[in-house]
């Protein structure tokens, strides 16, 4: 499949399993509950949806801080977005931005739900609790195998007949090919995303003996390993 292209130095990520994936954590510092849940999102719309569900759900927290990254790193329409919702300005929704920019981070939102324990923690308490909050569910997301990265990549369909597509989509896949799905019609269509156009036509001559060819599409934001 070829390597990881950097965008700005560090590779742009999310969490697989597409737009709504989710993943929680909580932290405590000083008796505060600090619930972080980050969540795959597309659009700044999706994001706000996210935040509002967050407080219904922990109605009774005191603070609700957010902060999204929508788009690619470098895009000119890219949206970041971050929402103190109370707390010193400054002290939650940027420390939870930065967390998710440095580390690389796309196309997410992240909601730290706060209960008050009873201990004013201070700005420089408050900045750390925050980023660590985002930071924590990362990690956790990260441990468990449940982080993609987000490449732009080539398009390309190949129109097999139904007996051998099995075999040479397992051929492909061997060779790191990314199949993106199979429709069956008349013939059996291989949706293929690669960066390396010409290696992908030499596999499938290889696996066709020939007897097919590689159709572009365009090109489209794939997640990928990281």
């Amino acid at each position: 499949m070829g390597e990881l292209r950097e965008t700005g130095g560090m590779v742009d990520l999310t969490l697989q399993g597409g737009p709504g994936s989710r993943v929680d954590a909580e932290i405590e510092v000083k008796r505060s509950r600090f619930l972080c849940r980050l969540v795959r999102t597309e659009t700044e719309e999706a994001a706000r949806v996210v935040v509002d569900e967050a407080r219904k759900e922990h109605g009774s927290a005191r603070h609700h801080c957010s902060a999204f990254v929508i788009g690619p790193t470098g895009a000119p329409d890219q949206v970041r977005r971050s929402n103190d919702d109370g707390e010193p300005s400054g002290t939650a929704g940027r420390p939870m931005l930065e967390a998710l920019a440095g580390r690389g981070f796309v196309d997410s939102v992240a909601v730290v739900s706060r209960y008050f324990g009873g201990t004013l923690l201070g700005a420089g308490g408050l900045v750390r609790a925050y980023s660590d909050a985002v930071l924590t569910t990362i990690d956790d997301a990260q441990s468990r195998g449940l982080l993609v990265a987000r490449q732009r990549r080539d398009l390309f369909s190949l129109a097999l007949a139904h007996a051998e597509a099995g075999r040479i989509e397992a051929e492909l896949r061997q060779y790191g090919v990314r199949i993106l799905c199979t429709d069956y019609g008349r013939e059996a269509v291989l949706r293929l995303a690669d960066d390396d156009a010409e290696r992908l036509r030499a596999l499938v001559a290889q696996a066709t003996a020939g007897g097919a060819a590689l159709e572009v599409l365009g090109q489209e934001w794939v997640d990928v390993s990281p």
